[in-house]
């Protein structure tokens, strides 16, 4: 075995091998990676994470309260919230009106309910104005909040009802699951006992003063002036 070197071209000379390279100039292994050009950082050009926060502040998502891409406040340019005293009595008004036809109905269908003998009551009569009063309440909220979101009794208070995603005027279908939700127990279980609850749920709630309707469509009452 000779220790001589190998002859020059034959590629094993010294300066050849890594393993018996003399390192370069300035430290460091071959195998280091070149430093990063800009000044710092990972191997990208600069730490991720120092990177400046987007103008205006908050996250990646918009502003810090802004809501995000989406817009912030669904309330932002609506007009106020309405009052829920005002609610109810637009809402006392609206079972008035339809509550006389639905009497006038009833006695003209021969559906009226009352008799002086509790044990004579016809059953089927009580299912007839039941049906009755809920047609009746379910299509006069429905077509009047979907033509201007507006009742007979939320018109003479000046209340609306507007879509809580963009305060337009709600949709037919929004408008139908609205009533529904309010009026089909009202007519055939528990009347008053349900509107209480509905209705007065937005006494209580926080922070678009909903009622039980309202949060199944979607929608909130505002004033209009």
């Amino acid at each position: 075995m000779t220790t001589e070197p190998p002859p020059p071209g034959s590629g094993n000379s010294p300066d050849d091998d890594p393993f018996r390279k003399p390192p370069p100039s300035g430290g460091g292994s071959p195998y280091d990676p070149p430093p990063p050009s800009g000044g710092g950082g990972g191997p990208y050009g600069g730490n991720p994470y120092d990177n400046p926060p987007p103008p205006g502040g908050g996250g990646p998502y918009g502003p810090a309260g802004g809501g995000g891409p989406y817009g912030g406040d669904p309330l932002a340019g609506m007009p106020p919230l309405a009052p829920s005293g005002k609610r109810v009595l637009a809402r006392i008004i609206d079972m008035i009106i339809v509550g006389v036809v639905v009497w006038l109905l009833s006695l003209l269908f021969s559906v009226g309910t009352w008799d002086s003998d509790v044990d004579n009551i016809d059953a089927g009569k009580s299912f007839g104005q039941s049906l009755i009063a809920a047609i009746l309440y379910i299509g006069y909220d429905t077509i009047l909040t979907a033509r201007t979101g507006q009742t007979v009794g939320k018109r003479l208070l000046h209340l609306r009802v507007a879509d809580l995603s963009n305060g337009a005027t709600p949709s037919m279908q929004t408008s139908l699951i609205r009533a529904v939700v309010l009026w089909l127990p009202f007519a055939f279980c528990c009347a008053c006992i349900w509107t209480i609850i509905c209705g007065g749920w937005s006494f209580f709630d926080r922070p678009y003063k909903q009622g039980l309707h309202d949060k199944a469509a979607k929608t909130v009452e505002v004033t209009t002036g």
